[in-house]
């Protein structure tokens, strides 16, 4: 029969595949399978035959628990293949990767083109002989694991024309001969075809993410494409993949930063995917790469021959390659109106516009940056002239500035009307700035503020909401107050919702009611979006305005948007009209929303007793893939002592995807005095990373007194990768009294598992007790694995213990292990005694092993002691390893002391090293000793740098810029009068 449904439909294949897998694996046939899921015979026969439909939810999840298959793997199975369903037969992402041009892939075109290539071909490009270096070694063990059935990710980080794509494609070639596909999400934007098309990528699959920031730093939907790419690489079903990708280090730096407390964290699923995946490209060529490189021109690599005759020793052969000094001499040696315009675009650029900049944009905002000569004798046609003049191709097929159309533009018309906010201007040819020159300017011009024209030219041409605001947060970081305030209208009238909540918020905190009103309404009417609304009720809520928070949320409500109808309903839940709740609660839900079908189910349950009511609600709230209902239901019925009830509701979460239903099962299972059942369902959890039902049943066990069955049970999880609850179990036998049992079970989870987490927690327990000497048992046995930590920690009881030469014994053999703590320990010994030149060597080593504040305290000794010079240098050396707080300290100490002029070229060297908070705190203490002229000058720099933001203790000081300008600073640096 045609297998009509299978069809190109993998998911639902290998959903079949694994089923028949199991039934051979049991020798099961069809009838002995029905009985044992407890299914009738015809649906077990139409669930296995590829002339029918996938099978529903409900009997994938029975087929599975009777074939003792993961449940949660099939049922995934079985949505994709219902999501294909949906979307008709698609084929997979990609093409086979023998038809790939690099330079399609971004790779950087370098040498002529060969215009002989055939008809119908724009001309095969000539690549330069590739140099392989220590990062294509590992790259090479990468695509090798690939091969081999292992799906892996590497992104490599470096600098623009360093190589990283080129990298890429040599790396896949022994790939293409085994037939893989090669898929580079492009069209119609990169974060929408990523989004869209990779839950379809097929096994043996490149996944080339050029330019990562296009994808993982996308505002919308950079998580979500984080999670997927996640998924794909850990899901069995879809591997083995790779996927490539390359980054700026600055980009690499954001996304991998974590957030300060309070913060929010953007890019925490983007931190997870990068964590060891990446892989830096240096950016020069070292020495036996250089060799290698030379022996290729000698053997007649004309291209690669030509760019050592340029590059020299600095091994900068691949910017070379690139153009990148063709690009950076056209810069230099440019027209001064040419000059302007690259200025600009750098600018525009390094302040978040989008790449593609509207040529009248550049042409108005250039003015500003020519001096009054060069301006008086630009040409009727000047701006033609310096396009033109940007636009020459320089060595490597690249152009300084050059015209572009956004691939959007190209595409026709979408049979869909939906409409996602306003789409960039396309009034007029738009260009594009070289990537190696954006770098450039990125560093050279960090510390400038663009002029006036820059901003009226913004403000004037600029259209894409998001191209706005960033220029706003730029304006704001640099004090540029009024310029922030006009973008931010501009920003809101094109529909950059951010800016709408802002100025909304505004006109709220003055008391214009009326005006945050219309703000917000203008937003849900022309940009169809009620989050102001909502923002705008939440702050009159808080000031317990709830009469206008209401009226607020009706309207809302009246623009479609059913979370408001579920906050008006707890509104009312708060004020204790549970009459007035279930109405908006019952609109809500009428609306389909989840939330407020469990908030009326919560009532029912509570307020009347409904049980019945109240989960029928629950299992709508789940058919709206709202689950925890379900759950939560259950933990009702189990604490109304209705145990089968709770079980059947968990069963029913457990059908519809909830991955902690089995885990609670387990639970209920366990407390009911089911081991066996508690243990199989346990295991099953554990199937699906939920390990906490396995020490759940573990503790119970031991609180009971079974410890050999507590034992059994924690040895068994520890053998499937759960080493912790080995720690658990140590920690709980320790307080109990039975040390040995304890230590025993630590020595295990150490041994076997690598994990010496529980002998350094007994050693704290017996410490905190006051047993230094039995603390230092489990010590003992760390150190011998190979723990430094507990080398240090002996070292550190010791001393405590007053046996100093015992202490520096052990942090001896602690610091010869690497470890920073006790090189650091040792430093200070070392200084106390008087032996600085020792203690600096020591300081040096803790600071190598990422220990930043050795250095930190041993630049404040040295400058104590009057050796400024030595501190100087060991501050620099301090800032050379990623710190520049021993600058700001010995700044602040040279301020103190009267040198004034010291203290600023050290805050300088913290601006150029990434830090201008050190000017703007500077810049403070000088406006506190009453020098209102040299704080102006330091604070105008720290705000040119964009510093306004950032103050290294803002509890303790108010801002500095608002004290000097309340009203903000002119583009040119002058005091903004009052606005």
């Amino acid at each position: 029969m045609h297998d009509e449904y299978n069809g190109q439909n993998p998911a639902l294949t290998e959903l079949r595949e694994r089923l028949k897998g199991g039934m051979a694996r049991m020798r099961l046939n069809q009838t002995d399978l029905a009985k044992r899921a407890g299914l009738g015979r015809t649906t077990v026969s139409e669930a296995l035959s590829p002339a029918k439909p996938a099978p529903s939810p409900k009997t994938v999840a029975a087929l599975a628990r009777a074939l003792q298959l993961s449940v949660e793997e099939l049922r995934e199975l079985r949505r994709s293949a219902a999501e294909e369903t949906r979307g008709g037969v698609r084929s997979v992402p990609g093409r086979p990767i023998g038809k790939w041009d690099p330079h399609d892939l971004e790779v950087h075109p370098a040498g002529p083109t060969d215009t002989a290539s055939g008809p119908g071909r724009s001309g095969a490009r000539t690549m330069p002989g590739y140099v392989r270096r220590e990062h294509d070694r590992v790259m090479a063990q990468v695509v090798k694991d690939a091969a081999a059935g292992r799906s892996g990710a590497v992104v490599l980080v470096g600098g623009s024309s360093t190589g990283k794509t080129r990298a890429c494609w040599e790396a896949v070639q022994p790939l293409a001969a085994a037939g893989w596909r090669l898929w580079h999400p492009f069209d119609p934007t990169r974060a929408q075809n990523a989004l869209e098309d990779l839950p379809r990528v097929a096994p043996h699959t490149v996944v080339w993410l050029n330019e990562a920031q296009h994808y993982l730093g996308n505002r919308s939907a950079g998580e979500q494409i984080a999670a997927a790419v996640h998924q794909l690489l850990v899901t069995a079903e879809c591997g083995p993949v790779l996927v490539l990708g390359t980054l700026w280090p600055e980009y690499a730096a954001r996304y991998t930063a974590l957030p300060a407390p309070g913060e929010e964290d953007p890019h925490s699923r983007v931190r997870e995917l990068l964590a060891g995946r990446t892989l830096t490209v240096p950016e020069a060529f070292d020495a036996p790469a250089l060799a290698a490189a030379a022996a290729l021109a000698e053997s007649g690599d004309r291209l690669l021959a030509d760019a050592l005759s340029r590059a020299g020793a600095d091994g900068r052969v691949t910017q070379d390659l690139a153009g990148a000094p063709e690009l950076l001499n056209c810069y230099r040696h440019a027209t001064p109106a040419a000059a302007a315009v690259l200025e600009a675009a750098m600018d525009a650029r390094r302040l978040g516009v989008g790449l593609h900049l509207p040529q009248a944009f550049l042409t108005d905002a250039a003015t500003d940056y020519l001096t009054d000569t060069d301006y008086d004798h630009l040409s009727d046609d000047w701006a033609e002239q310096v396009f033109a003049e940007l636009a020459a191709l320089v060595h490597g097929k690249q152009a300084p500035l050059h015209r572009t159309t956004p691939r959007t533009r190209r595409r026709p018309p979408a049979p869909s009307p939906a409409v996602h906010g306003p789409a960039p201007s396309t009034a007029g040819p738009v260009f594009r700035l070289a990537d190696y020159l954006e770098q450039h300017g990125r560093t050279s011009r960090r510390h400038l503020c663009p002029p006036a024209s820059f901003w009226h030219a913004a403000h004037t041409h600029l259209t894409d909401p998001d191209d706005l605001g960033n220029l706003v947060r730029a304006a704001e970081d640099r004090h540029r107050m009024q310029w922030a305030h006009s973008l931010r209208h501009r920003a809101a009238d094109h529909g950059n919702i951010g800016a709408f909540h802002h100025l909304a918020a505004m006109q709220e905190q003055a008391g214009d009611r009326e005006g945050a009103e219309a703000m917000a309404r203008q937003a849900a009417a022309d940009h169809d979006n009620t989050s102001v609304l909502l923002d705008l009720a939440r702050m009159r809520e808080e000031a317990g305005k709830r009469e206008g928070a209401e009226e607020l949320l009706r309207q809302a409500a009246d623009h479609g948007d059913t979370n408001a109808l579920y906050h008006l309903a707890r509104m009312r839940e708060k004020a204790g009209d549970s009459e007035g709740a279930k109405v908006f609660a019952g609109q809500a839900a009428d609306h389909g929303n989840s939330d407020a079908l469990y908030l009326l189910a919560r009532m029912r349950e509570e307020d009347a007793g409904d049980l019945k009511g109240a989960e029928a609600l629950l299992r709508q709230a789940a058919d709206h893939d709202n689950t925890r209902a379900l759950v939560d239901l259950a933990y009702m019925r189990e604490e109304a002592g209705d145990s089968e009830a709770a079980e059947a509701l968990l069963w029913q979460a457990d059908d519809l995807g909830n991955t902690h239903a089995l885990g609670c099962l387990a639970r209920l299972r366990g407390r009911a005095g089911d081991r066996e059942g508690a243990e199989a369902l346990a295991w099953e959890a554990a199937d699906l990373d939920d390990t906490g039902p396995l020490y759940d049943l573990a503790r119970m066990r031991e609180e009971a007194g079974d410890q050999a069955g507590a034992e059994a049970l924690a040895r068994q999880a520890a053998d499937r990768g759960n080493s912790g609850i080995l720690v658990h179990l140590a920690r709980m036998r320790e307080k109990a009294g039975d040390r040995e049992s304890a230590e025993t079970m630590a020595r295990q989870a150490a041994a076997d598992h690598d994990n010496t987490t529980a002998l350094l927690d007994l050693a704290v327990i017996r410490e905190r007790a006051g047993d230094r000497e039995g603390a230092e048992a489990p010590l003992r046995l760390a150190a011998d694995l190979g723990n430094s930590d507990a080398l240090y920690r002996r070292a550190r009881m010791r001393e405590w213990a007053g046996d100093s030469e015992g202490a520096k014994v052990f942090a001896g053999q602690a610091a010869d292990h690497g470890n920073s703590d006790a090189l650091y320990w040792l430093a200070g010994m070392r200084e106390k005694a008087g032996d600085r030149e020792g203690a600096e060597a020591l300081v040096r080593q803790a600071a190598d092993h990422g220990n930043d504040n050795a250095l930190c305290s041993l630049v404040l000794l040295r400058e104590e002691a009057g050796d400024r010079e030595g501190a100087e240098a060991l501050a620099r050396q301090a800032a050379d390893h990623g710190s520049t707080r021993a600058l700001w300290d010995l700044a602040r100490m040279r301020e103190e002391a009267g040198d004034r002029e010291g203290a600023e070229a050290l805050a300088r060297q913290g601006a150029d090293l990434g830090s201008p908070d050190v000017l703007s705190d500077l810049a403070w203490m000088r406006e506190e000793a009453g020098d209102r002229e040299g704080a102006e000058a330091l604070a105008r720099q720290a705000a040119d740098l964009g510093s306004t933001h950032a103050l290294s203790r803002p509890e303790e000081k108010p801002r500095i810029f608002t004290r000097l300008w309340p009203y903000g600073l002119d583009p040119d640096g002058t005091p903004t009068t009052s606005w």
